[in-house]
């Protein structure tokens, strides 16, 4: 129930991702019964792997996280949650306040042995493929170990998802010289240094790099993280008015966008946050995949598709062993 569209955005990303994989995994839709079962109507959603569970109450978007935890048990955050954790599924996938996902996640879930906080991993585009950024805004106050442990998490995730050999590991920062940025980020790049057998990594990245396609995973606090989130998450809209704005000047501007439209629409696809399939939330004892509030039913069926690959890519054992071996090695 969590979203701007919902139950609609979801059912129909359901039904979607259903249909394209030939109903290769079971998708529970949690909620209010009712209005989920008139948007299957809709959908024509018989003969899928879905089911129904019932949940009276909704955690919106102006919801305290942890105090909604509490005053809202029978919400479908909270029923979902609950099921992950009794095994009887085996990801959630919400596009509904983030906070209060986060929070659940942490507080229902728990954490994977040896993980300070869990970290949402954004995915980027660049000239060599995805880029993750972490943390996106789960820990704002970010500590230089919590920083490494992102390094760690991120490394498993661009390894075994995005099949990325040796995938390299920077740390966010104003320059490249070890002695730039806060005292965090110096301590961070210390410990990133001491432990390097735990990953590849490259040192500090900038800002520029990311797009550049310099580094796989960039390193940040969760402040960070969000804001360059939420600035890349604007470029597109930015350019597409600029690109109207030239072909309303001239006919033959205008018959120049035209001849450029698939191409363009190629470039745009690539900064489509509704094409990666949401963001993960790294070090939880499950998989949790968050997706915007504004999500299309193309962005949940593609965070279907993604919590499926976490899962099956067994990425959080993956992390537990990364994780163990470099507290052994200090």
């Amino acid at each position: 129930m969590g979203g701007d569209f919902a139950p609609a955005s979801e059912v129909q990303g359901a039904v979607e991702a259903l249909q394209q994989c030939n109903n290769r995994f079971h998708v529970v839709l949690i909620g209010k019964e009712n209005a989920i079962r008139e948007e299957l109507r809709k959908h024509k959603g018989e003969g899928f792997n879905l089911s129904v569970v019932p949940a009276t109450e909704v955690i919106d978007m102006h919801d305290s996280p942890v105090v909604a935890l509490k005053q809202k048990p029978n919400s479908s955050l909270v029923i979902g949650m609950n099921l992950h954790k009794e095994k009887k599924v085996d990801a959630f996938v919400s596009a509904g306040n983030t906070g209060a996902v986060t929070a659940a996640s942490t507080l229902i879930l728990g954490r994977i042995p040896g993980v300070s906080r869990p970290a949402v991993a954004a995915i980027f585009p660049s000239e060599s493929g995805p880029t993750l950024i972490l943390d996106a805004g789960a820990v704002t106050d970010a500590k230089p170990h919590y920083l490494f442990e992102f390094g760690v998490m991120g490394s498993i995730y661009s390894e075994y998802v995005f099949k990325k050999k040796n995938p390299r590991v920077g740390l966010l920062n104003i320059g490249e010289e070890e002695t730039k940025g806060d005292e965090c980020a110096k301590e961070a790049y210390k410990i990133f240094t001491e432990r390097k057998g735990s990953m590849n990594f490259i040192g500090n990245v900038e800002g520029r790099d990311l797009l550049k396609g310099n580094v796989d995973v960039a390193v940040c606090d969760g402040f960070t993280g969000n804001i360059l989130l939420k600035f890349a998450e604007s470029i597109p809209g930015f350019l597409k008015a600029q690109f109207k704005n030239y072909a309303e000047e001239s006919f033959l501007k205008k018959l120049f966008i035209g001849v450029m439209r698939s191409p363009l629409r190629e470039v745009f696809k690539q900064l489509d946050y509704t094409e990666h399939g949401g963001a993960p939330l790294l070090g939880v004892n499950g998989v949790t995949i968050i997706g915007h509030g504004s999500s299309p039913a193309k962005a949940i069926k593609n965070m279907l598709f993604r919590a499926e690959e976490v899962v099956l890519q067994k990425v959080n054992q993956q992390i537990q062993e990364k994780i163990q071996q470099s507290q052994q090695s200090q």
